[in-house]
């Protein structure tokens, strides 16, 4: 149909609808019959509208809309209403309803209650929140550690007359007698997992704020060596701790409450390194040898006598084992069984001490001594490529994804690009070697020599916007000596040290009210502050601040609070046999520092953290995040905390 056509019979529409007298004020005869006149006039004009494009038909019906008067308007206002606000969940069979609610998520589910009561039993009938909940647990690590720390794990995953007894009991209701039928147990039910949903919010909310801010609940476990004092290597689960020891034996720690549950004797040197599974523990010592113990009896199955110096650093997993060692070497072993594990290949091409390795099915990853890291083929067990930057010795690694974050003797931490070898991010603020670091999706945690363990944002550290003094989140300080090793999950660090003691940091349970920013964030408040003060004063050296800045400044950083450092011990390098004569090497092949450092003053480090240079920027590191799908870091979120608030907050 043409465009003047249209018109024109638009035109000649209108004019027939207004001789119908359709504006005339007829409202007191509501049930008048309709003439004949009307009907075949009505005929015509639903001929020719159903014959339009619906934009058409749409400029029609506002021209015919504009002539109605207010009472008319009113009508169509009560015939239009029902139709656009159907009640489709009510509407629709019960299992469609619910495969709609299904898919949506707690802030509209929330929304849904207050619709109506139909929504709100459609909701309780479905157990929707006690389905999204699950699918959290199923999806989430740190949703699923909290449903087994705070033992509501047992409410899921069960039938609906199950989970009502195991709530009945919790709250000492009467099971038999509380009910008068299904729907209020239904009832029962929707109400208990709508209001667990914001409790396990806030605990997720607590556990960030904890993280960044510093806030921990602190256990110690003092091991007791007898000799010669360190813990040098650790890992744990929720039941059990193992630590590797310097005076040669390896102790496993009952996390109930902390007693030494078994302590495992054989080596003839100190133990510097261990990984268990559910079978088995292998260690690697000083003593040049690796131990294979069963996990339950603490019996030693296996020794592998291979590397000609100290092994330093081993990892196992489905039936691969890599090792390294003082030797510059690196072996792979195929792990038949626990009794039965024999060597496949040596890799040599380090020039020092090969210090740690780290492997998944396609690569093995190995850094030492000479500065350099190296990549090898898991397939052919070829070598890749070299990744070089650092300007001492290489203390530390872990690799996962195409991610490689490493921990050197210069003092610093670098993130790499495994497959091109490119250095995304250097990060400093350790005083001296970073012994040991690891890293998940969210943060990047370290321990130095200078006594500190570091919490760094992973996505700051990608991001080539953001700016030195974002990127680390708080500095912990508990250890009075250098640390050796340290893992972490969601909720704690466990760590140890020279000072022989294994501490587990916990962000769960600690409190979080009225604490100072941490980290280098405290710092850079400080040094806009004394910025500040030179500006008022007409400027100046930083270094000539009043003494009420400077005690403003040790105030904010905890300096008198701060646990004493440990002195190195007498004679190291000297008197133990996994010590190097080198004057760089320490007691399992990491560099060390000839000469402690002198602590820079609190005026230097204002100084420092207000004179931050510009951040470079990287164009590798914004490859890399385009190429792994990286999200963008953005500071913390404060609708994110309103959410919490209200959800808290929402009354059933």
């Amino acid at each position: 149909m043409s465009s003047s056509s249209s018109s024109t019979n638009r035109a000649a529409t209108t004019q027939l609808l207004a001789g119908l007298s359709l504006t005339e004020d007829e409202h007191d005869d509501a049930n008048k019959p309709l003439s004949e006149e009307y009907i075949e006039a009505y005929e015509k004009v639903m001929k020719e509208v159903l014959g339009w494009d619906e934009h058409e038909q749409l400029d029609f019906m506002e021209k015919v809309v504009q002539r109605l008067t207010h009472y008319q308007l009113g009508r169509v206002d009560n015939f239009l209403r029902p139709m656009l606000q159907r009640d489709f969940i009510a509407n629709l069979p019960d299992h469609l309803a619910e495969m709609i609610l299904f898919n949506v998520n707690a802030e509209t589910l929330k929304s849904c209650e207050n619709v109506s009561v139909n929504w709100r039993c459609a909701l309780a009938r479905g157990q929707h929140w006690k389905k999204l909940i699950e699918k959290n647990v199923r999806t989430d690590s740190l949703w699923r550690g909290l449903s087994e720390k705070r033992h509501w794990d047992r409410f899921l995953n069960i039938s609906r007359e199950l989970a009502g007894q195991r709530i009945c009991e919790k709250f000492a209701y009467d099971f038999e007698g509380s009910f008068k039928g299904k729907f209020d147990m239904m009832m029962l039910l929707h109400v208990f997992y709508r209001k667990l949903y914001p409790k396990v919010i806030a605990d997720i909310s607590t556990i960030d704020i904890n993280w960044r801010r510093g806030n921990y609940k602190l256990t110690r476990v003092n091991c007791h060596s007898e000799n010669s004092k360190g813990v040098y290597c650790l890992q744990y689960d929720d039941e059990k701790i193992v630590s590797g020891l310097r005076d040669n034996t390896i102790k496993i720690w009952d996390r109930k409450d902390y007693s030494c549950r078994m302590t495992l004797t054989g080596h003839t040197g100190s133990v510097l390194c261990l990984q268990y599974d559910n079978r088995v523990i292998i260690s690697g010592s000083s003593d040049a040898t690796v131990r294979v113990w069963d996990v339950e009896t603490g019996e030693c199955l296996k020794t592998l006598i291979h590397h000609c110096e100290a092994v330093l650093h081993l990892r196992f997993s489905n039936g691969t084992m890599v090792t390294c060692s003082k030797d510059r070497s690196i072996a792979v072993w195929d792990m038949v069984s626990p009794r039965e594990i024999n060597i496949r290949r040596v890799l040599a091409g380090h020039r020092a001490a090969v210090n740690v390795v780290d492997f998944d099915d396609r690569y093995i990853v190995s850094a030492s001594g000479d500065r350099t890291i190296k990549v090898w083929s898991m397939d052919t067990l070829e070598f890749l490529r070299t990744l070089s930057g650092h300007r001492r010795g290489i203390a530390c690694l872990q690799y996962r994804g195409r991610l490689v974050v490493s921990g050197s003797s210069d003092n610093t931490i670098r993130l790499w690009d495994i497959h091109s070898g490119v250095c995304l991010r250097v990060l400093e603020g350790h005083e001296e070697l970073v012994r040991c670091i690891r890293f998940d999706d969210k943060r990047i945690v370290s321990g130095a020599y200078d006594g500190k363990i570091k919490v760094w944002d992973l996505k700051a550290a990608l991001d080539p916007r953001s700016m030195p003094g974002d990127i680390c989140l708080s500095s912990l300080m508990q250890h009075t000596g250098r640390v050796f090793r340290l893992q972490f999950d969601d909720f704690q660090i466990v760590s140890s040290s020279h000072d022989d003691t294994i501490l587990i940091w916990d962000f769960l349970d600690a409190p979080i009210e009225g604490t100072p920013p941490a980290g280098n964030a405290r710092i850079n408040q400080v040094a806009r502050h004394l910025q500040q003060q030179q500006q008022q004063n007409g400027g100046g050296d930083a270094d000539n601040v009043n003494p009420a800045d400077i005690r403003f400044l040790q105030e904010m950083l905890g300096e008198a609070a701060a646990a004493p450092q440990a002195a190195a011990p007498q004679g190291a390098g000297a008197d133990n046999d996994e010590e190097s004569s080198s004057n760089e090497e320490d007691e399992v092949g990491r560099f060390r520092v000839a000469a402690a450092r002198p602590r820079r003053r609190p005026q230097a480090a204002a100084r420092q953290a207000a004179n931050n240079p510009p951040v470079v920027r990287n164009p590798y590191l914004l490859q890399f995040q385009q190429m792994n799908g990286l999200p963008i870091f953005q500071p913390q979120n404060q609708d994110f905390l309103d959410q919490i608030e209200e959800l808290q907050d929402h009354d059933d």
